[in-house]
C-alpha cells in the first residue's frame, strides 16, 4: 500500500528534531531539514532558514507532503499556519496549551490535511499509555499520568539538569493545570498535589504541571472521575522551585529564570526518563471489583545508527515520528485534528521508530 506522506519537512534541529529527521529518513521518507544554519553532515538534506520568515517558511514547505516543527514552544505556531496555508500535514512536540487551542482552530477551519501536535512525550507518549490502559476499564475512578526527566546521577540540592528547553519547564511549573476532579473540568495551580512515588526502588516527588494531558481531559470527562498530570522529580525540588519563583520573586520574570536555571544546571547525557502510569476502575474481566493498572518504565539513553542519544531526545524522538509512520500508513485520520490519546499503543510499537520502546525500560 502507498503510502500518503513521502516527503517531509524538520523545522528545527536542536535536541530531538535531528533525531526526528533522522529516524523518518530510516522509516524510508525523503527528509528535508530546516535549522539557522544549513548542514553537510547528515545523511538528509539540511538547509538554512529563519522561521520567522514567513515567505522563506512557507516556500520551505511547498511541495512537502508534511511538515514536524521541533522548534521551541512560541515558534510552533508560524509552522502551524505556514502548513494550514500550504495544505502539509502538521505535527509537533509542544506541551503549550494555547499553541494546540490555535492548531485546533486551524484544524476546524477545513482542508485535506492532518493536524497532530503533542506529539512527543508528555503530552504524547504518555497519554497514549494511559488510553491504552483506559480502554481496560468498563468505570474508570482515575487516570494517573507521570513523566520524570532526570539526571541518572544528580548533584546539588535541585536534583535536576535542563535537558529539556527551559523555558518549556518554566512555564510547565508555573501555568495552572487542567484536571478532573469528581469527573469535571477544573483548573488547579502548578507544583501542588505532591505525592512519593518509587520506581524501581528510586524514590522520587511528583507534582502538578502544566500541559502533560494535552486533550485528555475534554475527552474523558464524565468518563473518569479524577484525571492529573505530574513530572516526577527527586525529593526536595518542588519546594526549592517554590521557593526560587515567589520567595526570590521570578515568577513574573520567566525568561531570566530560565537562563538562572540553564546556568546553574546545564545539560547531561547519562539521564533517564521515568514513565508513570495507572488506571484505576471496575472491569468485568475482574469480577466487577475494584482494581488498578499500572505501566512503569525508566529508559535509559539509546544507540541508534551509531550514536548515543540522551534518554529524553530518543523518547520524545520516537513517538513524534511513530506518529507520523501511522498517519502516512493510513491507520490515522488523513484529515483534521488527532488527539494523542486516540492513538493505539499497539499501533505505535508496530511502526519502525515506536518499535524502539519494545521491551525497554523494564522496572
Amino acid at each position: 500500500m502507498a503510502r500518503s506522506i513521502t516527503e517531509v519537512r524538520v523545522i528545527g534541529l536542536g535536541k530531538v528534531g535531528e533525531l526526528v529527521a533522522l529516524l523518518l529518513a530510516d522509516s524510508g521518507f525523503t527528509v528535508t531539514a530546516y535549522d539557522a544554519r544549513a548542514r553537510s553532515d547528515l545523511p538528509f538534506a539540511c538547509k538554512a532558514l529563519d522561521v520567522r520568515d514567513g515567505a522563506g517558511l512557507r516556500a520551505a514547505l511547498t511541495g512537502a507532503d508534511a511538515v514536524v516543527s521541533c522548534m521551541p514552544y512560541n515558534l510552533n505556531l508560524g509552522v502551524a499556519e505556514a502548513a494550514h496555508d500550504i495544505g502539509v500535514h502538521y505535527f509537533d512536540l509542544t506541551e503549550d496549551v494555547p499553541t494546540t487551542n490555535r492548531v485546533l482552530e486551524l484544524s476546524s477551519a477545513g482542508g485535506s490535511n492532518v493536524y497532530a501536535p503533542q506529539c512527543g512525550l508528555a503530552p504524547g507518549l504518555i497519554g497514549i499509555v494511559g488510553s491504552w490502559l483506559a480502554k481496560q476499564f468498563e468505570e474508570i475512578r482515575s487516570i494517573e499520568l507521570k513523566v520524570g526527566a532526570l539526571p541518572r546521577h544528580p548533584a546539588g540540592l535541585l536534583g535536576y539538569a535542563f535537558n529539556w528547553s527551559a523555558e518549556g519547564v518554566v512555564n510547565e511549573y508555573l501555568n495552572d493545570c487542567e484536571v478532573l476532579r469528581g469527573g469535571h473540568r477544573q483548573m488547579v495551580p502548578a507544583m501542588s498535589e505532591n505525592e512519593r512515588v518509587v520506581i524501581g526502588g528510586i524514590e522520587l516527588e511528583a507534582s502538578l504541571t502544566s500541559g502533560g494531558l494535552g486533550t485528555m481531559c475534554e475527552t474523558y470527562e464524565g468518563r473518569a472521575q479524577r484525571l492529573d498530570y505530574k513530572t516526577m522529580r527527586y525529593p526536595g525540588h518542588f519546594e526549592l522551585m517554590r521557593f526560587f519563583f515567589d520567595e526570590l520573586g521570578l515568577r513574573q520574570r520567566r525568561e531570566l529564570a530560565g537562563e538562572i536555571l540553564v546556568g546553574a544546571k546545564p545539560p547531561v547525557d547519562d539521564d533517564v526518563v521515568y514513565l508513570h502510569a495507572a488506571v484505576e476502575g471496575r472491569a468485568d474481566t475482574a469480577g466487577g471489583q475494584l482494581y488498578r493498572k499500572q505501566y512503569v518504565r525508566a529508559y535509559q539513553p539509546l544507540a541508534i545508527n551509531g550514536r548515543y542519544w540522551r534518554a529524553i531526545s530518543w523518547t520524545t524522538a520516537a513517538s513524534a515520528a511513530a506518529v507520523v509512520e501511522l498517519v502516512a500508513d493510513g491507520r490515522l485520520p488523513q484529515t483534521g485534528f488527532v488527539k494523542q490519546e486516540d492513538i493505539s499503543f499497539a499501533d505505535l510499537l508496530s511502526t519502525k521508530s515506536g518499535a524502539l520502546f519494545g521491551d525497554l525500560g523494564k522496572v
